[in-house]
């Protein structure tokens, strides 16, 4: 379990796997795409809100990730990094 504030990020490594529990956070993607949201089967573009209790996987080494737009609670599962 991850708890970030308002106007944080968690960034992952490919690979890493983040299911959003609480609060409300939008995606950060990268040059080649979003996040891969395994729950509805499509990829998530730059700040798309991020659903609720959706799998979603980091998949490439290049800043990735989501941004709390309130406090909000993660699953977190592989290498990441708060900023």
């Amino acid at each position: 379990v991850v708890e970030i504030s308002s106007g944080q990020s968690i960034i992952g490594k490919g690979g890493t796997e983040i299911i959003l529990r609480g609060g409300k956070a939008k995606v950060i993607a990268g040059e080649l795409g979003g996040l891969s949201d395994i729950t509805d089967g499509k990829d998530l573009g730059m700040d798309k809100p991020v659903p609720p209790d959706h799998l979603l996987i980091v998949p490439r080494d290049d800043e990735r990730g989501v941004y709390a737009t309130t406090d909000a609670r993660f699953l977190v599962r592989g290498e990441y990094e708060i900023k």
